[in-house]
This record gives structure tokens, sequence and C-alpha cells, in this order.
């Protein structure tokens, strides 16, 4: 089995990245073995639809679950249509959260639990300024 945690760095030690779509990075982990790989998130900085396409970089990894803090309907929509179970609401380092998956104190979301949009910065610093 094969789990990715959104992620603040490359490490297991790293903490839980709240968003999805623009962390800045995804350990994938075997939860039986601990072994994990990391992989930057390219799709963090786009301007638009970095949910769809990190969702969909995610899927092309193999991946089954994926614990996050926060994912978007677009985001949710691709891993839901590619079999990848959501868990949102995750928080903590992410050697704690894959200890917290195995021992079942995590349930799979039904649905997004944020609206579209929400990782970004709200558009703050654009225009003419004061």
């Amino acid at each position: 089995m094969r789990v990715a945690v959104s992620a603040t760095g490359p490490t297991l030690d790293a903490e839980v990245e709240p968003r999805f779509g623009r962390c800045p990075y995804f350990v994938i982990v075997d939860p039986d073995t601990m072994q994990f790989e990391a992989l930057e998130n390219s799709s963090a900085t786009q301007a638009g639809g970095a949910g769809i396409s990190t969702g969909q970089m995610i899927a092309s990894k193999g991946v089954q679950v994926v614990l996050t803090g926060n994912c978007g309907p677009n985001a949710y929509q691709v891993l839901s249509a590619a079999g990848i179970q959501v868990i949102t609401g995750v928080s903590g380092k992410i050697q704690d959260a894959i200890q917290a998956y195995k021992s079942g104190r995590f349930q799979a979301t039904t649905q997004s639990n944020v609206a579209a949009h929400s990782g970004t910065g709200g558009g703050m610093g654009r225009g003419r300024g004061m």
C-alpha cells in the first residue's frame, strides 16, 4: 500500500501541510515498512488548477490513500475518480499521521472539506495599492 501525505518538507519528520494542491512536497509512505519517497509538488505555484494537476500527479504514483489537512472539490474529484481514499483534517508530523492511520483513527472523507481556491492567497497584493 502507498499513502501520500501533503508535507511541508521531504522527510517523515516534516509536518503535514494543510493544503493539498499547493503543498510544497508529498511524502509517499509504505505504512508497513515506513519506507518513503519524497516528491516536490511542481503544481504548487501554478496560477490555477493546482488541485487538479496535483491530484493527477498523485494518481499516477499508484497511491491508494491521501492524508492531508484540506482538499478542495476539484482535487477531491480527481482523487475519487482514481479510486484514491482521501482523509482530511490530518495534522502533526508525518510519521505520527501514518501511525494514526495504521491504528484506524482516521475516517475517509466523502467530499471536499474546503471551497475551491482555498489554498490561494485570496488575491492580496494585486491591484493598484494604496
